[in-house]
């Protein structure tokens, strides 16, 4: 049997940042973790997980979550760290 974990280990993303992209998409984490790996084999993937974990920054900070806008913030920075083929000049919430 296939745990969740396995999945988030295949996706190359921490839990948070599968977290953030299940959120975004309203999807099971299982389905994040799949469409994570799918995105950063896209050429323009790693820029769209980008976009959708800023998309939950802003969303959460809109509703005064100010928490969970940080634990975002702190999977975005990860997530801009160890992928560094998401332009610079992208790279704004």
């Amino acid at each position: 049997m296939v745990t969740l974990e396995d999945c988030l280990a295949f996706s190359g993303l921490t839990e948070d940042e599968i977290l953030a992209i299940a959120e975004h998409e309203h999807i099971p984490e299982i389905a994040a973790a799949a469409l994570a790996e799918y995105l950063l084999g896209q050429d323009d993937g790693p820029e769209r997980i980008r976009r959708m974990i800023a998309d939950d920054v802003r969303d959460a900070i809109a509703r005064g979550d100010t928490e969970h806008a940080r634990t975002l913030g702190l999977a975005l920075r990860h997530f801009l760290e160890t992928h560094p083929q998401v332009p610079r000049t992208a790279q704004q919430v």
